[in-house]
C-alpha cells in the first residue's frame, strides 16, 4: 500500500522573496560628465576671447570693414551762386539735376539687364558693357552726368542693382550768346572755364559738403549716419553789366557785321564817372548753353583778347601831349598842304590837301600830317609818357583772364617814322576796352579808372593829365561830330552833344598791310556833362571784296544807335535840345544817313 505525503507536502514551495539589488553606474559616466562641461566652458571661453576681440580689441578694424561695405561717405553739392546784372537779373544760375553712377561689378552680374539698361540709358549696350569692364575694379562710376530729374527717375524706376544717382547743378545762362564772352563757361564738374566764371570761380563756386550714409546692396541710400562736413554754397555776384544795354549793343553789332559783311567787331560802353562797364559784346558768338562745339574764334572775348592799331582815335592823345607841352593851343597853325609829308623815303598822305588847320581842325578833319607835324615838335619820351598814362601797353586792370596788354614800343624804338606814324595810330597795338579806358579818362577831367565788371567796387581814379586839358580835347572832339568833321551825321545822337573820333586801319598781315580795314569809333555822350565812352570795332567789312570800310561810315552809326537807346534806358537828360550844334537850329527827329559820304579819315600805310 502506498503511502501518500500529506496534503501540506504536496503543496508547491513558495519562494522567499528576493530584494532587488542596486545596479552598478559605469565607471565613467562622471568622466565623461567632466568632459562636457569642460567643453561647454572651454566654448563658452572662445566666444567671449572672440566677443572680446570683436568688440573691443579689434574693433575699429571690423567697424572699418563694414563700414566698407554698407557706409558711404556721400559729397553734398551745393549751388554755384547766381550772376546778376546791375538791376538783379539772373545772368547765370544753376539749377538742379541728377547724376547716375554704378557699381560695376553689381551691374554686370545682372547680365540680362544690360540691354535695358543700356536704352533707358540712351547708350549701345556693348558701350556699357566696356564701360562697365574697365571700371569692375571699381565701386563707382558715372554712367551719364546731368540729366533732367524725371529722366533719371526713369532710369532708376527699372530697379536695377547697383544703379543709383547723385545730385548735381547745372549751369543755365538765360542771355545766351548775347553775353557770353562777359560771363564765359563752366564745366561739367560746375567749376569756371572762361570770362567771369572763371575770374571768380572761388566766389561763386562755394564749398561741397559730405554725409556719411549707409546703402543697401543695389546702392540705395538706406540712413544718413551723420554730417562729416557742412556746405557752404557759392556767394552771388552782381555785375556792371547793364543787360538792357547789352543786348541793345548786341543787336546793333550784329546787325552791322551781317549788313557790312564783316568778319567781327566789338562794343563796349563804359561808365564814365565809376569806370563800370555796361556792355561788352563781340561778333562772332557762341550759345554758352551748348557750348561743345563752337569754334575757337567764337569762344574769344575780342574786346579784351584781340589788339588792333588804333589809327585816328590815337589823334586826341598825340593833341593832349601837344597841349601839355605848352607849344600848342587849340587854335595854333599846322600847314598840312599840299596832301603829303615826306619824312626821308616815307610819304603820309591825308586823303585830300586841308591846307592850313588848326590844332582843333587836326582832329576835325583827320589829318595824319598834321597829327604827324605836331609829334616832330615833341619829345618822343613826352609823347611815350602821356600815352603810358593813359593805360596803352599794359593791362587795364579789369581783371578779366587773357586779357591782352596790347603793345606800345618802347622809346628807344622810336625813329623820326615811328613817332610820326604812333602819333595817327599805327605801330602800336590795342584793345578795345583800352581805347574805352583812355577815352573815358578824357572824359572824366583826366582822371583815368580801371575798368570793372563788378557793380560798385571800390575803383579809385588816378589824376593822369591836368583837367584843364583833358576837357579842351573833349571839347574839340564834339567838332568830328559837327557839320564838317568826319562823323557828322553818322554819329549824331539825337538831342545829345557827342564828342568822338573816327579811325581807319589798314589790316597788317604777315609783315605787310593788306587792303583790307578795321572801322573804329570811339565817342564820349552828353559830351557837356559825360556820362557815357562808347567804342566800336568792326573788322574787315566788305571782307576785302570793296564797299565802305570808313569807320564813319562803319563804325559811327553803330555807336550812334547804341547810344541814343542807352542813354533813354539810363533816363540822362538830353543836353542838346535847343541848339544841336554852336549856333545851329534844333536836332532834327531824324538824321540823313547817307550811303555815298565821305570821309576824311585816312587808312595810311606804314613802312
Amino acid at each position: 500500500m502506498t503511502m501518500r505525503p500529506p496534503a501540506r507536502a504536496l503543496q508547491p514551495a513558495v519562494a522567499a522573496p528576493v530584494r532587488a539589488r542596486p545596479r552598478a553606474r559605469p565607471a565613467n559616466t562622471r568622466a565623461r560628465l567632466y568632459v562636457v562641461l569642460m567643453v561647454l566652458a572651454l566654448a563658452a571661453t572662445v566666444l567671449l576671447v572672440r566677443a572680446i576681440d570683436l568688440q573691443v580689441v579689434r574693433k575699429d578694424f571690423y567697424q572699418e570693414q563694414g563700414d566698407a561695405r554698407f557706409l558711404r561717405e556721400m559729397p553734398i553739392p551745393v549751388s554755384r551762386g547766381t550772376i546778376f546784372d546791375r538791376n538783379g537779373e539772373p545772368l547765370a544760375v544753376s539749377t538742379p539735376v541728377e547724376s547716375i553712377f554704378a557699381n560695376p561689378g553689381q551691374v554686370l552680374a545682372q547680365d540680362e539687364r544690360l540691354a535695358e539698361l543700356a536704352a533707358a540709358l540712351g547708350i549701345e549696350t556693348a558701350v556699357l558693357r566696356q564701360k562697365l569692364e574697365q571700371h569692375r575694379d571699381k565701386e563707382f562710376v558715372y554712367l551719364k552726368r546731368q540729366l533732367n530729374p524725371d529722366d533719371a527717375a526713369a532710369i532708376l524706376k527699372l530697379g536695377i542693382a547697383g544703379v543709383a544717382s547723385q545730385r548735381e547743378y547745372r549751369r543755365y545762362y538765360p542771355g545766351g550768346e548775347v553775353l557770353a564772352h562777359v560771363l564765359g563757361v563752366t564745366n561739367i564738374d560746375d567749376h569756371g572755364q572762361e570770362g567771369l566764371e572763371l575770374s571768380f570761380d572761388d566766389w561763386l563756386a562755394g564749398k561741397p559738403g559730405a554725409e556719411a550714409v549707409i546703402r543697401d546692396n543695389k546702392g540705395r541710400t538706406v540712413e544718413d549716419v551723420e554730417l562729416l562736413r557742412e556746405p557752404k554754397p557759392g556767394r552771388d555776384l552782381t555785375l556792371s553789366i547793364d543787360r538792357r544795354i547789352q543786348y541793345l549793343a548786341y543787336r546793333e553789332l550784329k546787325s552791322a557785321i551781317l549788313e557790312r559783311h564783316a568778319a567781327s567787331g566789338s562794343v563796349v560802353i563804359l561808365d564814365v564817372a565809376s569806370g563800370e562797364i555796361l556792355a561788352m559784346v563781340n561778333q562772332p558768338s557762341f550759345n554758352p548753353n551748348a557750348h561743345g562745339g563752337a569754334e575757337a574764334s567764337a569762344r574769344r572775348n575780342r574786346a579784351m583778347t584781340d589788339v588792333v592799331e588804333p589809327g585816328s582815335t590815337m589823334k586826341p592823345f598825340t593833341v593832349a601831349a601837344a597841349l601839355e607841352s605848352g607849344k600848342w593851343t587849340p587854335n595854333s597853325k599846322v600847314e598840312t598842304s599840299p596832301g603829303y609829308y615826306q619824312i626821308g623815303t616815307f610819304t603820309i598822305h591825308d586823303v585830300r590837301n586841308h591846307g592850313l588847320l588848326t590844332l582843333t581842325g587836326v582832329l576835325t578833319k583827320s589829318s595824319n600830317i598834321g597829327a604827324a607835324k605836331i609829334a616832330e615838335t615833341l619829345s618822343r619820351e613826352s609823347l611815350y609818357d602821356l600815352f603810358h598814362r593813359f593805360g596803352f601797353g599794359e593791362s587795364t586792370g579789369s581783371g578779366f583772364p587773357g586779357e591782352s596788354p596790347g603793345l606800345l614800343p618802347v622809346v628807344a624804338a622810336w625813329g623820326p617814322v615811328e613817332k610820326a606814324t604812333i602819333a595817327y595810330g599805327y605801330g602800336l597795338n590795342v584793345t578795345a576796352l583800352q581805347i574805352a579806358q583812355a577815352y573815358a579818362a578824357l572824359a572824366n577831367h583826366g582822371r583815368l579808372r580801371a575798368p570793372t565788371f563788378v557793380k560798385e567796387a571800390r575803383n579809385p581814379d588816378n589824376a593822369i593829365v591836368d583837367p584843364q586839358i583833358a576837357d579842351t580835347v573833349v571839347k574839340m572832339l564834339e567838332t568830328v561830330v559837327m557839320p564838317g568833321g568826319t562823323a557828322y551825321p553818322q554819329a549824331v545822337v539825337t538831342n545829345y552833344q557827342v564828342a568822338g573820333k573816327t579811325g581807319t586801319a589798314r589790316m597788317a598781315h604777315a609783315g605787310s598791310y593788306q587792303n583790307r580795314y578795321i572801322s573804329l569809333f570811339a565817342g564820349i555822350v552828353p559830351a557837356s556833362a559825360p556820362r557815357l565812352v562808347g567804342v566800336v570795332v568792326i573788322n574787315d567789312p566788305g571782307g576785302g571784296m570793296g564797299g565802305p570800310y570808313y569807320g564813319a561810315l562803319v563804325a559811327a552809326p553803330v555807336f550812334s544807335r547804341v547810344m541814343d537807346g542807352a542813354l533813354r534806358l539810363l533816363d540822362v537828360p538830353p543836353d542838346n535840345v535847343q541848339h544841336w550844334f554852336a549856333g545851329g537850329p534844333a536836332a532834327p527827329a531824324s538824321l540823313p544817313r547817307p550811303a555815298a559820304a565821305v570821309d576824311d579819315d585816312a587808312a595810311e600805310e606804314v613802312p
